[in-house]
Formats: C-alpha cells, structure tokens, sequence
C-alpha cells in the first residue's frame, strides 16, 4: 500500500505584507499532477505570483509563490494538497516508487440541500454560497424558485470534501451556519442523500444561440512564423533548443486561474511539463517558459497537434469564461459559461464569483439554473441566471456583463 509523506508538502506563509508564501511540493509525478495542484489552490482564493517546475518523469518538484488572505486556512490548504500528491513506496535501496491508480475513484455521493424563506433579500444567495464554500460543500446544481408571495425556496445538489454530509453532526454543522446566515428568513432546512432520478431532472435546456456562441468564440489572431498572436496572447513554439522537449513561451494578460487554466489545458492533452517558470509581472501580465512533451516522451513535431494545441490554449487564456447578458423572452438572463476538464471536475468558486458581482451590483437574482451540456465533443457547465428586473434598472446590460467578468477574471 502507498504513503504519502507528510513533507511531500511545505507551506511557508509569508512574513510580511509584502512577502509572498511559498508553496513546496516533492512528490512522485503524474501527468496532471500541476493542474490538480492549481485547481485547489484556485479553490481556496489564492492567487500565483510566480512558479517553477521541474520533473525528470518519475519525480517533480514544483514551489508556488502565492498571495494569499487573512482567512486563509494554510493547514486546510496542505491537507487537500497532500491529497491529490500521488502515493508511493520505498524500495530495498532506499528509492521510492510512484504507485499508479488503477482503480478510479468512486464518484462522491450528491446530497439535496433544500430551504424555504419567507422573503428575499439582495445577496443572499451569495451569503449562502459563501457558507458552502467554507464547509467545503461543493456546489453541483442551483435551482432557485421565488414565489409569487416573495417567498424563495433555493435546492442546492452539493458533493461534501470531506465525505461527512451522512452523518448528523456534519448536517447539523450544516444547518446551523446556515441559520446564522438567513436568520429569521429561514422557514424550514433539509439535508438528504440525492435520488439519481431527481438529480437528472434538473437538466435545463440549452437554447441554441447559447450552442452556437460556445461553439464560435470570437477570437482574434493569426499564425504566423510558430507564432499565435492576439490582442493580448502571444504563443511561440520552438524545437530546436532541446533535443527531447519543445519549448513553448506564453505572454498574456494575467487574470484569476491563469496557471489552472494552462495545466488543465495540458493536462486535457495529455502533455507533460518537464519544466516550467512562469512569473506575473507589475503591469498584469504573465510570462512562462514551458518544456513540454507527449506522455509517450515525444515532442510536439506534427503540425496539426501543435496547432491545435496552440488554438486550445489560446481560447482558454482569451476567453477562460464565458459571460454574456440576454433577454431570455420579456426577462434579462445572465448567462456564464466555463469549460469542464476531462476529469468531470468544473472550475472553482465560479457561482461564488457571480453572485458577489451581482450582490456589488444591488442587483437580486430571481432563479438560477446550473447543468452541464456537450458541445462539439466538450463539455461546458452552464449557469443560466434570471435577474431581477425592478433591480436590473440601476445597471445596464453592458455594466452587469463588465463587472461579472472582472470578478470572475480577478481585474479589480
């Protein structure tokens, strides 16, 4: 049976205002090691300043200079970091081994959180996402129904971190921060094991305008000379400074995920980093050298996976996500739409995002909509958000658009 090494993850907080954290993993490597690493770190509300890579195939060492915030769990942090480092043994001579994973995981169980309140309030959807976040419950669905009386009654398809939900103590946990948070709001609250037939049927429709606008991104750019260039992306591809890696340097706008949105674009492909630096500079932009490589231990010759590679990637740092305002017939609709990794596991603290934009904005969120939809071979998760319109007044279209999508990008 594996271990995991309890040093497998260091975590130096910063000592100053200044100062950044340093995040140090040495473990045994996998393909797609980097990108789970950086999705929880996305997951807690931390942000990559800087980062180097390094692996010789069987073992990596990578170090994440990050900025964190004063309710960060760092304890928490390394415990989910611990869990995703890949197991392994020591031999007789003293090496230790990677033990691969033959069995996958069993898919976490989906619980019904289901409450009635007796009135509606600007932001309270975001307060009760913010208390799911905090217990590590992860959101699945939303459906949010407000009845003509003003009454709202919100059904939460959550999965729980830490595999407790069953037990009465983590439901009455549950319940009780969620009491703190509605206060004399809330009319009655229920946690129960989902039904995979009531899970099901809260598969929304997708319009077809909404297909075809996931389907045809408005990108800008050409290729030109190895080089994909855009209004703020630049992607080069060179062979012939390494005999076994290609070499791939980056120059983009950062924004929130940008690391997470690289490593699981790798990751999807099935492309290792041998080794990496990437830094954010001053002005907000980004910098890397990447050394990558096939799984097979190839580098990236065929010129049709190189630029479809380069196509991906430059999607995913263009446009990570998705964010549009529509009339869905006399309502106004926002619609937010974000990749899924080949994984299943969609990308963090999106609806958090939202509705702390929308709470900003004085603006109160009608019902919500959350499903996933294949696409041209991909998988999206689509939120579909049906805003007030008495509240929709105080901002346009174009305003409500531009503030998601800076929450959502980490631009303000």
């Amino acid at each position: 049976m594996g271990i995991i090494y309890e040093d497998a993850v260091v975590i130096k907080e910063a000592e100053g205002d200044c100062e950044h954290t340093v995040i140090t993993v040495n473990c045994p490597d996998k393909t797609g090691l980097g990108c789970d690493l950086c999705r929880i770190i996305l997951l807690f509300g931390i942000s990559i300043a800087r980062g180097d890579v390094s692996t010789d195939g069987k073992w990596c060492y990578l170090v994440f200079w990050v900025v964190g915030k004063p309710t960060t769990r760092w304890n928490l942090l390394k415990n989910r970091l611990l869990e995703v480092c890949p197991t392994c043994t020591p031999s007789a001579s003293g090496i230790f081994y990677y033990i691969p994973e033959f069995q996958q995981p069993r898919p976490p169980e989906v619980f019904l959180l289901k409450f009635w309140c007796s009135y509606d309030r600007k932001g309270l959807l975001h307060d009760v996402t913010e208390v799911l976040c905090k217990l590590e419950l992860t959101i699945k669905r939303v459906k949010v129904y407000t009845a003509p009386d003003g009454r709202v009654m919100d059904l939460f398809f959550v999965t729980d971190t830490r595999e407790l939900l069953r037990t009465n103590t983590r439901r009455d946990e549950t319940i009780k921060c969620l009491t703190v948070v509605l206060g004399d709001a809330m009319m009655s609250c229920d946690i129960e094991l989902a039904a995979p037939e009531v899970a099901s049927c809260l598969q929304s429709f997708l319009p077809s305008s909404v297909s075809e606008n996931i389907s045809s991104p408005a990108l800008s750019g050409e290729h030109s000379a190895g080089i994909l260039a855009s209004d703020s992306v630049s992607i080069a591809f060179d062979n012939s400074l390494s005999p076994s890696h290609t070499l791939v340097q980056i120059f983009c706008q950062d924004h929130k995920g940008l690391i997470y949105d690289i490593m699981r674009t790798l990751k999807d492909y099935n492309i290792q980093i041998s080794y990496g630096r990437f830094f954010a500079n001053p002005k907000g932009n980004c910098e890397m050298d990447l050394f990558l490589m096939h799984a097979d231990g190839k580098k990236i010759t065929d010129t049709h996976k190189k630029n479809a590679l380069s196509s991906r990637l430059e999607m995913e740092l263009v446009h990570p996500l998705r964010v549009d305002v529509v009339s869905r017939g006399p309502e106004t609709e926002l619609l937010v739409v974000n990749p899924v990794e080949l994984s299943g596991r969609g990308r963090p603290l999106v609806f958090y995002d939202i509705t702390l934009a929308l709470k900003n904005l004085n603006i109160s969120i009608f019902s919500v909509e959350i499903g996933r939809h294949r696409i041209n071979d991909r998988e999206w998760e689509v939120y579909r958000i049906l805003l007030d319109e008495c509240d929709c007044l105080s901002a346009t279209r174009d305003e409500i658009k531009e503030c998601v999508r800076k929450k959502l990008m980490g631009w303000e």
